[in-house]
């Protein structure tokens, strides 16, 4: 069996991980800030926590043409260092159309490094564990979302521009993990599509995924608040802990079943879970459940993308993957937020709802499959 555990895998992974922990600090600092010191509306703070995915969503397609045509590792250094200016200046921030601002230039970043980490991934892992190496891999992901809030809990307690300026450096720190993975991909001057189209048809499914926990993220903090949690991030950490731990516990499993199959599964797991974040006093146990969900809904539709792509073809299969990951993370809380200036527990219900919608979506992809 191919070697996965390599220094590169472990240098990407790490990358990974200084960048998720600032998106992390982000997560729980940014719903807080601009319903506190900015003194706007939940309907506000989902619009702020989702604009980054406008920019994301219009470059994703040109990253990945880019990380096939001039390799993945200059994306990576400057996706992650444009994030860091982006998070510093977040800290001089004083009122909401500011936020929103830097809220797009953080897209740019994150079209730039999550393409091209997820191409480099795909180079560095043997085919027949790549659904291992995702989940993997993720960890650093995911890690960062764990540890991330309570650390942007900490953080801001002392003060807001605090938070924002640790998490620029976590996102200098993974800029510098990304300097030392070297070049994963081999550059082609193929003419290249900016959308590649057999990966549309999962990628919509994966949407749906993330369109549901993006709405969670975004209002966790303000759910455990209405809660009466003492420390309103620990549905956030318990989601993304049990995420960490599932993924590592169960690596194997995305290699073993059929893609589109398990992603349908993962996806019913996740609309059960936000119904019950959505009912009185069951939020812990939704976060869990949730987390649960979540653990194979991306490395199963990854795995179903990347299966329809060629290696010079790895970028642009990235690039659309992941501008239907903006649509969701972005469009979530967005549309979420509209139903949460109402009620946060209908707009948890309602991410809940997506979630089963995208379940019947994959199951007629896997018998059509």
């Amino acid at each position: 069996m191919a070697r996965l555990l390599t220094p590169r895998f472990a240098l990407l992974t790490a990358a990974d991980l200084g960048y998720f922990t600032a998106m992390g600090i982000a997560v729980y600092a940014l719903p807080l800030y601009v319903t506190g010191p900015l003194h706007s509306t939940n309907a506000a703070a989902g619009l702020a926590f989702g604009a980054f995915a406008i920019s994301a969503l219009l470059l994703r397609p040109f990253a990945g043409r880019l990380t096939d045509r001039i390799g993945r590792r200059p994306l990576l250094l400057g996706g992650t260092a444009l994030a860091a200016t982006s998070l510093a200046l977040t800290a001089l921030a004083a009122d909401l159309p500011t936020i929103i601002a830097l809220r797009l230039l953080l897209g740019v970043a994150e079209a730039a490094f999550f393409v091209a980490a997820f191409a480099a991934l795909v180079d560095i892992a043997p085919p027949d564990r790549l659904g291992e190496a995702l989940s993997l891999n993720s960890l650093g992901l995911y890690l960062g979302l764990a540890a991330g809030p309570p650390l942007g809990e900490v953080l801001t307690q002392r003060s807001f521009p605090t938070a924002w300026m640790t998490a620029a450096v976590l996102c200098l720190a993974a800029t510098a993990a990304s300097a030392f993975i070297g070049e994963t991909g081999t550059p082609t001057t193929t003419n290249t599509k900016l959308i590649h189209r057999p990966a549309i048809a999962p990628s919509i499914a994966l949407c749906t995924s993330l369109a549901a926990a993006g709405g969670f993220l975004a209002f966790a903090a303000l759910r455990a608040q209405e809660e009466g949690l003492e420390n309103t991030s620990l549905p956030l950490f318990l989601y993304g802990a049990t995420v960490v731990v599932s993924r590592a516990a169960f690596a194997k499993i995305p290699d073993r079943l059929p893609p589109l199959r398990l992603g349908a599964v993962a996806l019913a797991v996740i609309a059960a879970g936000l119904v019950l974040t959505a009912t009185p006093h069951t939020l812990i146990a939704g976060s869990v459940v949730l987390g649960l969900g979540v653990t194979f809904s991306t490395p199963a539709f990854f795995a179903a993308v990347f299966a329809t792509a060629e290696p010079h073809q790895r970028g642009a299969a990235s690039g659309t993957a992941s501008a239907f990951i903006d649509i969701g993370l972005g469009g979530g809380p967005i549309l979420l937020g509209v139903v949460a200036n109402a009620s946060i527990p209908a707009a948890l219900a309602t991410g809940g709802a997506l979630a089963a919608a995208g379940c019947l979506w994959t199951l007629r992809l896997h018998r059509a499959h």
